[in-house]
Order: structure tokens, then sequence, then C-alpha cells
């Protein structure tokens, strides 16, 4: 039917600022928007989120109940929302978090390090967070064994944190 046809463009066209779980995001496990809990991760926006509030409304008699989310990007620290009936199939990203050793710093802020099966990669740059960069420069020129933590989601991946490592 027509009508039919109409509600499938609906979905996709009128610019829905949730993701469907279809989204063809590999990296990501569907989840129902009800089942959404404060705390977990969300893509919100085409963005993978970390989800700080959740609220459920009721709407009228015959509507669907509504959810509200708001989540913080966990790789720019944005705040994003999304409405979505509490029905919707919305997109859980898949988080991973490593360790690293770090080895070098480039001049032109690539770091060079290594996991703990010895491989190696120099393809991440320093956070853009200064405080942090700083931080492991400090550590890295006082000659500490840094160990950074990075932030895998949906193909982005990006340094979060550090520690120091243990004294050889």
């Amino acid at each position: 039917s027509a009508r039919g046809h109409r509600e499938g463009f609906r979905m996709s066209d009128d610019g829905d600022d949730y993701d469907a779980a279809d989204s063809g995001a590999a990296d990501c496990t569907p989840i129902e928007a009800g089942s959404v809990k404060q705390g977990k991760f969300l893509m919100i926006k085409g963005r993978p989120c970390k989800v700080t509030e959740v609220s459920k409304a009721k709407v009228g008699k015959h509507g669907a109940a509504k959810c509200h989310f708001i989540g913080i990007d966990i790789f720019t620290g944005k705040k994003l929302e999304a409405i979505c009936p509490a029905s919707a199939q919305l997109a859980e990203p898949i988080v991973d978090r490593n360790e690293y050793q770090l080895v070098d710093i480039s001049d032109d802020d690539f770091v060079t390090i290594m996991d703990k099966d010895n491989n190696m990669r120099e393809d991440l740059q320093m956070p853009n967070d200064d405080a942090l960069c700083k931080k492991i420069r400090e550590q890295f020129d006082g000659g500490e064994d840094v160990l950074l933590t990075v932030l895998k989601a949906v193909g982005s991946e990006m340094i979060i944190d550090l520690k120091q490592g243990q004294k050889a």
C-alpha cells in the first residue's frame, strides 16, 4: 500500500537523531531504546556516546512511549541528545579499551606504542587534551615507563588516559 511505503520512507528521511540498528555499523550491537540505561554506550547522531540521562514519557492513550537520551560523545566530550519511541532499535557501539606502552613521540605528535604482545604501531596522534599531553610528555621525558589507555569505537581510536608503568 502507498501508506506503508510512505512510513518506511519517513524513518530514514525526516532526520531522526537516533541511529537505527541497521545503520550499517558492523562495530555496533542492536539495542531496544526502552532497555538503554544510564552509563551504557549508544550511537546518537552518528557518534558513540556514553549515556548520562535517560527519561521515558508515555504519550497519550494511543501514542507510543518515548525515550529521551542525553549522552556525551566519548571522543569529543560534546553533549548530544536523542528522542525516539521506546520500541526503536538503536545501535550500541562496541567500545574497547586497550593499554599500550609508549615507545616514542614524533615531532608531529604521532606516538609509537607497543601492545602487550610487543606489536608496534605508529598511527595514533597525541590526544587533543592539552593537560593530558603535557602529563604524557613530562612522564615520558622524565624517563618513566608510560602506559597509554586507548579507547576504540566505530573505527576511531583516541588516547584517553595514562598510567605509570612498572619500573623494569
